[in-house]
């Protein structure tokens, strides 16, 4: 029973809830980029290049081989570097999007800190007590025995 009652702790902690909505927008926002990149960037950048289409650059490796009467088919082997030129340019954009939100975030909590300090002037340091009875008392044996020597 202790087991369910941590596992539970632990999994409606707000920290976590806000890590599983980031893992959950950042799948969203990744098949945005793709797409973006797949659809809307490669395609004039392809056409550019005299009409290549990203996915199918690649250097073969080994020829594949039909299949025949006694022999299986043997697929090609094909070194792929368009397909990882279009995987980088989603990284980049991936990652440029992010360092631009956690700029705009910084930037917000810095404004907002300055807000908290101008609305919030600091408290005025608290005024020193008045001397008990007995600290008065004390004070004046001190003085007396002072002068009596």
């Amino acid at each position: 029973m202790g087991l369910l009652q941590e596992f539970k702790t632990f999994a409606l902690k707000g920290n976590v809830v806000d890590m599983a909505v980031g893992v959950i927008i950042g799948g969203a926002f990744g098949k945005i980029v793709t797409s973006l990149v797949n659809d809307i960037i490669m395609p004039p950048i392809g056409v550019l290049m005299g009409g290549v289409d990203f996915k199918d650059l690649g250097i073969v490796i080994k020829e594949g081989v039909a299949a025949t009467e006694t022999t299986p088919e043997v697929a090609e082997v094909v070194w792929k570097y368009g397909a990882f030129i279009q995987q980088v340019v989603d990284f980049l954009i991936i990652a440029v999007s992010v360092f631009v939100m956690i700029k705009l975030i910084n930037k917000l909590s810095n404004l907002r800190k300055k807000e908290e300090e101008v609305v919030a002037p600091e408290p005025a340091p608290a005024p020193e007590p008045e001397p008990t009875k007995e600290e008065i008392l004390l004070t004046e044996i001190r003085d007396l025995l002072k002068n009596n020597k």
